[in-house]
């Protein structure tokens, strides 16, 4: 994987990077908001590895102006604000993963690893999946709403695609985070939908209340 690190602490920065350089991955290595910006623009990544306190601005801004754009890299947050409130604002922000310092990067790996896996195509099903006017290729990861191309983070599709395989079936909320989050504290599911409902449209995805979630073909409208 080629992935952005945006750490301003020197050691911290320093073993995250080496030990991902390590494991296989090419890293970036940038410990100002305005440096990663500018990285972000100019490269394509895989994975952005975020802090939140950063020097010369916030992180959250930064991940807020990344999907504002419909950048749809893979973010995994690291920061000290380890409250519930906070963890729920970075996912709503738009961050696919959360993790609370201190960690021990063998974790970060495992992260990094299950947000690449939420988007990824698997085989062995059809490779585009269709409902109403929304529209997911599989194999090139795109999403389509009435032909115009949507940006998903790689949780926003997996959610998706699990949603259009299982049409016409309640999918329960562990069945959805087992397929598509496994990292969950389970309150995330919620912030996620809710984000994927915004981008595809309010009417695609049912609640049932108490269970979980559902894709219905044709879609059932609300009364």
């Amino acid at each position: 994987m080629r992935i952005c690190l945006v750490e301003d602490d020197l050691l911290l920065g320093r073993a995250i990077a080496t030990w991902l350089g390590d494991a296989g991955h090419r890293v970036i290595w940038v410990r100002m908001a305005r440096d990663a910006e500018l990285t972000l623009a100019d490269e394509t990544f895989d994975a952005v590895v975020l802090d939140l306190g950063l020097p010369d601005g916030d992180g959250m801004a930064l991940l807020r102006r990344l999907r504002a754009r419909e950048d749809s890299v893979a973010v995994v947050v690291i920061t000290a604000r380890g409250r519930l409130d906070d963890r729920l604002d970075g996912l709503d922000a738009g961050a696919d993963d959360y993790l609370v310092k201190p960690f021990d990067v063998e974790e970060l790996g495992a992260r990094l690893r299950a947000v690449m896996r939420r988007g990824q195509h698997d085989g062995g099903s059809n490779d585009m999946l269709q409902v109403a006017g929304v529209r997911l290729d599989e194999a090139r990861m795109l999403t389509f709403v009435d032909d115009r191309q949507v940006s998903l983070s790689p949780t926003e599709f997996g959610l998706l695609r699990d949603l259009l395989r299982n049409r016409n079936r309640v999918r329960t909320r562990r069945q959805l985070e087992a397929a598509a989050m496994p990292e969950s504290d389970g309150q995330s599911l919620d912030v996620h939908m809710s984000n994927l409902r915004r981008k595809v449209g309010a009417g695609i995805v049912r609640t049932v209340r108490g269970v979980g979630y559902v894709i219905d073909d044709p879609p059932v409208l609300p009364r």
